[in-house]
């Protein structure tokens, strides 16, 4: 007998946590952070319903906050199985993880010392020794290599084309085959690969983050290529909350190309993220997992591949926290990438609060925006919006391109189903807020005849395998 319960991403597009139990094993396949509205981030700090220590292992689909932030937390109580991702996801932990942990340190500091918490103390969700000791549990597994994870249970890692070492997993137990579609890329869009066709599943489990929509259709960098023009004709900069991981590449291949065509001026661009900074050499580093494209025409040294692949003509990396400051203050045309993607912390924050004011520049978010963040809140036309504690007047202009989503829309999301040759036993939809996931239900059963179900949050089903 075997079952599926879902800890996360369920409702909503965060905290993807999915605990597969078969046999009397115990397999946690993603293990994410909740973000966007407080009742969600709450659920961070909530018991699981089973023991961390329970837990035979961890599987990974990529390494985005939301499907792996929470490892540290799971760490600290009790786990202490393996953690099976791929090699370029180990990478990307490497950086993000201790990332998340300092901030998390860095907030209790500052409740405990503003007195604005409600708990004596206030301490972190999880801390730099947790994350250090999650990092050492990590697993690299090659893509399309079966491996065994927990007794009568086997991974492989199929490329998903939505994050530099993003994959489905495809578990295989007791001859029947689950698969965790983490979260699903796009076809045919610059950096990454097109998501991998997938023929056969007897359990399926498809993202819905965009489930009631179409991305816009290709204009070839023409919405960019208009905000970079208008703004710098305005004297003014850009402002890019993005997210470190993988947003960037994007971005900076694309005014790259709109640099090299001619089709906008040449203006500095900078990239103020330390987890961007060092997430773009891992991008480097691993070209030949890019999308065909991106591989340089001509020999690079290693030490340069990077530089090759997204340097703009005037690319420079913020190197120091008062260069950061620095940059804050500075007028003139400009393009400031800096993470949140989300806004809802960061560097990105210090340049909100100084470029929101001014009509001369430009807010451009690149991504998702989930409920309760300041994104949200932006993209939505807020007037003001609230600051580290200070109401701050929106008169910049504000900007949405969803064509740069590494998600699939919906019709995206039917394409890729539609390469199977059988229909799943049961496809279960996860990671979408309530309306996008219906939406997506209703176009599954209605188009495709599959059993589908919208997944609820701890909600254990019996899988008919």
């Amino acid at each position: 007998m075997a079952s599926l319960t879902f800890l996360g991403a369920a409702g909503t597009v965060t905290g993807s946590k999915h605990l597969f139990e078969v046999n009397g094993a115990r397999v946690l396949v993603d293990c994410g952070l909740f973000q966007g509205l407080k009742e969600l981030r709450e659920r961070n700090r909530q018991p699981l319903p089973v023991e961390p220590a329970s837990i035979g292992a961890v599987v990974l689909t990529h390494a985005h906050l939301d499907h792996c932030g929470y490892l540290p937390r799971l760490v600290s109580e009790g786990f202490k199985g393996r953690i099976f991702c791929t090699s370029a996801t180990a990478d990307l932990c490497r950086i993000v993880l201790p990332d998340a942990a300092k901030l998390q340190e860095e907030d209790a500091e500052n409740a405990n010392r503003g007195k604005y918490t409600r708990h004596a103390p206030a301490l972190p969700l999880f801390t730099m020794e947790d994350a250090a000791r999650a990092l050492s549990l990590l697993q690299p597994v090659g893509y399309d290599r079966r491996v065994p994870v927990a007794p009568g249970v086997d991974v492989e890692f199929v490329n998903a084309g939505h994050l530099l070492g993003s994959a489905y997993a495809s578990i295989r137990t007791n001859g029947s085959h689950v698969l965790f579609g983490g979260d699903l890329g796009r076809y045919s869009r610059p950096v990454l690969p097109d998501p991998k066709a997938v023929e056969e599943a007897d359990v399926l489990l498809v993202e819905s983050t965009y489930g009631n929509r179409r991305h816009p259709s290709d204009d070839n960098g023409e919405a960019l290529a208009e905000i970079v023009r208008s703004t710098a004709e305005r004297r003014g900069k850009i402002i890019v909350p993005s997210f470190a991981i993988g947003r960037v590449e994007e971005v900076l291949y694309w005014i790259k190309r709109l640099e090299d065509e001619g089709r906008i001026p040449v203006i500095p661009v900078w990239v103020d993220s330390p987890m961007a900074s060092q997430a773009l050499v891992q991008y480097g580093r691993r070209l030949e997992e890019l999308d065909p494209e991106m591989a340089p025409e001509q020999p690079v040294p290693r030490h340069n591949r990077e530089v090759a692949a997204f340097a703009t003509d005037r690319l420079q990396i913020v190197a120091s926290p008062q260069q950061s400051r620095d940059l804050v203050r500075s007028r003139g045309p400009a393009v400031v990438i800096s993470s949140s993607g989300m806004a809802t912390g960061g560097r990105v924050l210090h340049h909100l609060a100084a470029a929101l004011p001014r009509p001369e520049n430009t807010v451009m978010f690149v991504g998702f925006q989930a409920a309760g963040t300041r994104g949200r809140q932006l993209i939505q036309g807020a007037k003001t919006v609230r600051i580290h504690g200070v109401d701050v007047a929106v008169n910049a202009r504000v900007a949405h391109l969803d064509s740069m989503s590494a998600h699939a829309d919906a019709d995206e999301i039917l394409r890729w189903l539609r390469g199977f040759k059988r229909a799943p036993a049961d496809t279960y939809i996860v990671h979408g807020e309530p309306d996008a996931a219906a939406a997506l239900q209703r176009r599954i059963a209605g188009e495709l005849g599959w059993q589908a179900h919208v997944a609820g949050h701890m909600q254990t089903v019996d899988l008919r395998i």
